[in-house]
């Protein structure tokens, strides 16, 4: 897929523009489905991640999630991760330090695939 047909394939969430929220763009990157969050991940902000990660596990085989936005994240986040990589090929891209630090501190990252680029 080259960058033109790529950037053709973004979408918005619910057709609309990508405002607050965790849930940023979406789109085909190849055979994987990207999804961008951002902003603190806990138990009252997860409802759109859930719902875009859930729909995305359903219809595609790989789903990456870029999460180099993302601020904050507790147990519920780490609990939604968890469960869609049952379900996935999920790929973590781009975690911050204090989020990586999550993730190995609970021994997430040796669970998850965790990267530092998008790269399907």
């Amino acid at each position: 897929m080259d960058a033109s047909s790529e950037d053709q394939s973004r979408i918005d969430v619910g057709g609309r523009q990508a405002g607050g929220g965790p849930v940023g763009v979406q789109y085909a990157a190849g055979e994987a489905w990207v999804i961008a969050a951002r902003g603190d991940l806990d138990l009252t902000s997860l409802p759109p991640l859930d719902d875009a990660l859930t729909s995305a596990s359903a219809e595609h085989s790989t789903v990456i999630l870029d999460v180099s936005a993302v601020t904050f994240g507790d147990s519920a986040f780490l609990n939604l991760l968890l469960r869609v990589h049952q379900n996935a090929d999920l790929r973590i891209a781009k975690p911050q330090p204090q989020l990586r630090r999550l993730l190995e501190i609970t021994g997430a990252d040796q669970v998850l695939d965790i990267s530092d680029d998008l790269v399907p």
